[in-house]
């Protein structure tokens, strides 16, 4: 992978970020979404923003040897710290946990004034993301599930809007499992969910063997009604 070239991850991502958009991309790693998308979208302006050392001292690099300093600025700090309000119009995350992602978020809510999109790669529980969504008036517009190098990734893009638009029928389904993949239910989609399924009856049978405790007996649960909701939705598929 490289500034040309990105990972079908990346390349996913970049699919969603438009022409003359101004962007943060916060985790930036090697600055390998940026420099590509300068390059290959014509986006007006960036910031890389990556909290390491290292991975700061490597964006850097980057952006100076393919000489496209004077677009993107690559800066050091924690999530959106590195922003100044209404300096950018749209955020990517990608490659770190839903919880974190959201956990950014949260905490440079005042940054999100002037953003119009957001372009989020979690690897795990984009589900954190969702009910984010839900409670910061973040309408989900579109969603893509991909599978690379035998792990599996979903990206979320956020617009303001309605909420709730998206989860018309069930919205625990649509939290859960994301109300356009429920919908499209590609093969990527049903394999990601039969092997969920599968680990929770897994964690499932390993809790009737634990002592009764309230506390597993609410994990039991919530197993239970996870396990209901991916059946019903491979279900509906069927039928």
């Amino acid at each position: 992978m490289n500034t040309d070239k990105l990972s079908v991850r990346l390349a996913t991502v970049a699919k969603y970020v438009t022409e003359g958009a101004r962007i943060a991309d916060i985790g930036s790693d090697h600055a390998y979404l940026p420099c590509y998308l300068a390059k290959n979208v014509g986006i007006r302006f960036a910031v890389a923003g990556e909290v390491a050392v290292g991975p700061y001292q490597s964006a850097e690099r980057n952006v100076l040897s393919e000489g496209l300093s004077d677009i993107i600025s690559v800066r050091m700090g924690d999530g959106l710290e590195v922003i100044q309000p209404g300096e950018v119009d749209c955020i990517t995350i990608a490659g770190m946990g839903g919880t974190l992602i959201k956990n950014i978020l949260e905490n440079g809510k005042n940054k999100l004034d002037s953003v119009n999109r957001l372009v989020l790669q979690p690897n795990l529980s984009a589900i954190s993301i969702r009910k984010w969504f839900l409670a910061n008036n973040w309408e989900l517009v579109a969603e893509e599930i991909i599978e690379e190098d035998g792990k599996i990734y979903e990206v979320l893009i956020g617009e303001k809007g309605d909420p709730y638009k998206p989860y018309r029928t069930n919205v625990d389904m649509g939290l859960l499992l994301g109300p356009f993949l429920v919908k499209k239910q590609d093969a990527v989609f049903r394999k990601k969910w039969a092997a969920e399924k599968k680990n929770w009856q897994r964690i499932y049978g390993a809790l009737e063997g634990a002592a009764k405790t309230a506390e597993t007996n609410e994990k039991k649960q919530e197993l239970i009604n996870k396990m209901k909701l991916v059946e019903e939705a491979l279900e509906n598929e069927k039928s």
